[in-house]
């Protein structure tokens, strides 16, 4: 069974520090290292996804932020408390 997105980012924030962050392109890459770019904009949209559930959140340079309307990168953390399980077979 393939990785989806969404368990590419919990699985990532799983292994980090409570707060530390990951950028997009991490839970792209854990997804497909040779085509990660391809990858991008669904690893985007699953994270909105879990920050709109209010379990992850974006930031950018450190505050909270819609990353649909954030112009620029952005990082994706656990939300404020909570930490991830991490799924089966996630990186």
């Amino acid at each position: 069974m393939a990785l989806s997105a969404a368990d590419a980012i919990r699985g990532l924030l799983a292994q980090r520090a409570t707060g530390a962050t990951i950028c997009p392109s991490e839970a792209a890459r854990a997804l497909d290292p040779d085509a990660w770019r391809a990858r991008i904009d669904e690893v985007r949209e699953a994270a909105f996804a879990l920050a709109d559930a209010g379990e992850i959140e974006v930031t950018q340079h450190g505050a909270v932020v819609d990353g649909r309307t954030a112009r620029g990168p952005v990082r994706l953390r656990s939300a404020t408390g909570r930490r991830p399980r991490a799924p089966r077979g996630s990186p």
